[in-house]
């Protein structure tokens, strides 16, 4: 089972939903740059478990405990480790699952691959929360970034049927600053309670619900990636569909840019009032011919609703062989899009860290 990704930088993850614990090792993280720990426990507060209704009632501190690379503050050039212990495992509540395959989850082709060795307790390594040392690492590279004259937002696009404002061509830092100040950042207001509503309407009713999140990183230089292979699109997009159920990745106005001719889609340049070379529209996020052109970077993620639903379902029974309805116990989330706009933004982070190549 591989888990490391690498090109500049160096991440490898590891541990499982229901392990003693679950952490990520960077390598090729630069020398000498402070980092803001109260900042780290910030982020990894924004995707912890068990905060309200919508969310499991599964209960994490998620707190990052540094084994390496850290030394007063300052990383060292070593490989830097964060550790984060679970506390709240109800493994009994998957016994049947080693058996009974859930639909939509990766029980059935794990156990094909795995030769049912694989642990399939809250997920094991295919879960969610492994996401949570993701977002460690991103912050950590969000605020070297930062240091750059870089930031990194997201916002909730939809849930359900339920719809925000995309990100408008002039998105600045005081708008990713306020959003960054909501638990749920939605751009339009009051949008997020009919989200809210969606999402609760769906576990009344044993059920789950997906939906969409848009990220944009800023004060990207132009000049960053590579055509084909490795495209900034390609590079990004293979960080983002690691993220457990995204389904589809698309920048700047891709999912409806087919709609548009040639005319409207293309993004036409200009020189702003200080001589910087701007583009009138962004709907191609940023990035044309696989590389950076100096507009804000932006994406927009789609996750599924949630596999693992109370509601009864057909399925198999891969020991006795026979098709079988199954009623999935445990404590699972609803909904996840709200709990994954902290990990898009690390994703983004990391990948655009790793293009820069330091």
């Amino acid at each position: 089972m591989g888990a490391t990704y690498k090109n500049n930088l160096e991440l490898t993850i590891f541990g499982e939903s229901h392990g003693k614990a679950i952490g990520i090792t960077i390598g090729n993280l630069p020398s000498g740059i402070q980092i803001d720990l109260d900042e780290v426990a910030r982020d990894m507060k924004r995707r912890a478990p068990g905060q309200n209704k919508m969310s499991t009632a599964r209960k994490e501190a998620d707190q990052v405990e540094i084994l390496s690379g850290l030394q007063d503050g300052i990383t060292t050039g070593a490989p830097l480790t964060g550790v984060i212990y679970n506390s709240d495992q109800h493994s009994k509540d998957y016994s049947l699952l080693k058996t009974n395959m859930r639909p939509g989850h990766s029980d059935y082709p794990a156990y094909i691959k795995y030769k049912g060795f694989n642990d399939v307790r809250g997920g094991g390594h295919f879960s969610g929360r492994i996401t949570a040392p993701i977002v460690f690492a991103g912050n950590i590279a969000k605020q070297i970034l930062k240091q750059k004259g870089i930031q990194v937002g997201a916002h909730i696009l939809s849930i359900g049927k339920i719809k925000d404002e995309k990100f408008p061509v002039d998105v600045n830092d005081d708008m990713l600053l306020k959003l960054s100040e909501k638990q749920y950042p939605t751009i339009k207001e009051g949008v997020f309670e009919k989200m809210e509503e969606a999402i609760l309407k769906a576990k009344e009713n044993l059920d789950s619900v997906g939906g969409k999140v848009e990220c944009v990183a800023l004060h990207v230089p132009a000049g960053i990636g590579e055509p084909f292979f490795d495209s900034l699109e390609s590079h990004l997009s293979s960080l983002m569909f690691s993220i457990p159920a995204v389904k589809s990745v698309s920048f700047g106005d891709g999912e409806n840019i087919d709609e548009m001719l040639g005319s409207e889609a293309n993004d036409c340049y200009y020189y702003d009032e200080a001589g910087h070379v701007k583009t009138s529209t962004n709907h191609n996020g940023g990035i044309t011919g696989g590389i950076t052109n100096g507009m804000p970077v932006s994406c927009t993620v789609t996750f599924k609703p949630t596999p693992s639903i109370a509601k009864k379902q057909k399925t198999i029974n891969i020991e006795t062989k026979e098709n079988v309805e199954l009623e999935i116990k445990g404590r699972h989330d609803p909904c996840i899009v709200q709990r994954a706009v902290v990990v898009v933004e690390a994703m983004m982070a990391l990948g655009i860290l790793d293009m820069m190549g330091e």
